[in-house]
């Protein structure tokens, strides 16, 4: 009796395990540049857990906004929040169930090595502006726009339009790294994802702006309750302080 009884439950288990398996989803994700290296490291536990497989697809929030309002298929989007409204208001996105993830700031990187300028106040931050040789940042995103209201705001746009280098076709950080600039501009955690540049510091706070990313479902998902569960997986502890050591600020 003891071994029939033993084979049955082996059975039972064998048909629950290829079940489980058989309701495990491919979960593509949309997921900004910003979070890229948190997202990377949230994965394999949300795998290991749930048996779902994360396809991520990592891009600027304005790329995979306009990927998804051309009708480009996926399951969660991780965006900045402005962009998150917008799609929801197009019918793209779910309002249900949006998740405000974390904020992120704007740093200030420089190459490897590179004694980083002092930028602890305003008047500090505008002396290294001047001194620097040259700055960058993308065409593309929030960074651009927030410098160039900061250069208005210390009278020296016409100065530092001189010497601005649009970084195309790669980061900011990046971009200094390559020694295209010396001092360049991004959210804080793009710069700690780039090895051979380091984060001379956040903006001071008086200058400093935030943007908030959050995370929702597309509205044609077939996959609801595998991308619910990974919505839901970014609230988790754990995930959390991924999101920290990143240099994001969770919510």
């Amino acid at each position: 009796m003891r071994v029939r009884y033993r084979a049955a439950q082996a059975a039972l288990f064998a048909v629950l395990a290829a079940g489980a398996q058989a309701r495990a989803d491919d979960i593509i994700v949309f997921g900004t540049v910003a979070a890229k290296s948190a997202l990377e490291q949230i994965a394999p536990a949300f795998e290991r857990d749930t048996h779902h497989k994360l396809l991520l697809h990592i891009a600027t929030t304005g790329e995979l906004a306009a990927d998804i309002a051309k009708g480009a298929h996926f399951d969660v989007a991780l965006l900045t929040q402005a962009a998150l409204d917008d799609l929801i208001k197009q019918g793209k996105l779910d309002a249900a169930g949006k998740l405000d993830v974390a904020r992120v700031g704007v740093g200030v990187a420089v190459a490897k090595g590179v004694a980083p300028p002092a930028i602890g106040n305003a008047e500090q931050f505008r002396q290294a502006l001047l001194a620097a040789k040259s700055i960058t940042y993308t065409a593309q995103g929030a960074t651009g726009p927030t410098m160039k209201k900061i250069f208005e705001r210390f009278g020296i746009s016409d100065a530092m339009q001189a010497k601005t280098v649009i970084a195309k076709g790669m980061t900011a950080p990046q971009a200094v790294a390559a020694g295209q600039a010396e001092m360049g501009f991004t959210q804080v955690s793009e710069i700690l994802d780039a090895p051979a540049a380091q984060l001379a510091g956040p903006l001071p706070a008086e200058l400093q702006v935030y943007s908030t990313f959050s995370a929702a479902l597309a509205v044609e998902t077939k996959s609801k309750a595998a991308a619910q569960a990974f919505v839901a997986a970014l609230k988790t502890p754990a995930a959390k302080a991924i999101l920290t050591a990143r240099g994001l600020q969770p919510f």
